[in-house]
């Protein structure tokens, strides 16, 4: 019968948990200084339109035809990485899994909306500095949703490995920070970019 004591001895080491997680605070740390790329980047936008003679944007303010749909997913795919997370931690890996890969497929065909978007603009990215700003924050956001995809992507595979349960899923919840992030530079990218102009700002 073997021995309980070399079982024990042949589990991987939890390590540090969540908060406790050196990955935790170094991913807090990407996010500053990334969240200060937006926020310069969003700076520019509006002091650039606050100077610029009317009309700011040529053809008027941007459709959302687009826009909205691609927002709600984005939305929607932060909630199913919460979800999935959550699971995890109950001890329900198959809702973890489900969790993933619903957040992949939202975020996959938000980037569909996106590029459609930008096949359909009217202007390249050097016509004005409208859309040079435009092109610029709108990309640097899908670099963004890119590089959480791949991370995602990476997370499902794992999880199929077995890597988590309810003790190790350190990397997880690190992961779906950056997700998060992601969601909430589109929130106020959205505001700043769409609805500000229908809301007569610079117009």
């Amino acid at each position: 019968m073997p021995d309980p004591r070399m079982s024990l001895r042949r589990e991987l080491p939890v390590g540090s948990v969540g908060r406790l997680s050196s990955g935790w605070w170094a991913m807090w740390c990407v996010l500053a200084t990334e969240g200060s790329l937006f926020a310069y980047l969003l700076f520019s936008y509006f002091y650039i339109g606050s100077q610029a003679h009317p009309p700011w944007i040529d053809g008027g303010p941007p459709k959302m035809h687009l826009a909205i749909p691609g927002t709600i997913l984005l939305l929607a795919a932060s909630g199913t990485a919460w979800w999935g997370e959550r699971g995890i931690m109950q001890g329900r890996p198959g809702q973890l899994r489900l969790g993933l890969a619903a957040t992949v497929l939202l975020g996959c065909i938000f980037l569909g909306l996106q590029a459609k978007e930008w096949h359909d603009k009217p202007f390249g990215l050097a016509k004005d500095s409208y859309s040079s700003l435009f092109y610029t924050v709108t990309g640097f956001h899908m670099v963004h949703v890119v590089i959480g995809l791949l991370m995602l992507v990476a997370l499902l595979a794992w999880s199929f490995l077995g890597y988590f349960d309810q003790r190790r899923h350190s990397a997880l919840s690190i992961g779906a920070l950056y997700w998060h992030f992601v969601t909430a530079v589109w929130v106020a990218v959205f505001g700043s970019l769409y609805i500000g102009p229908h809301l007569g700002l610079f117009t």
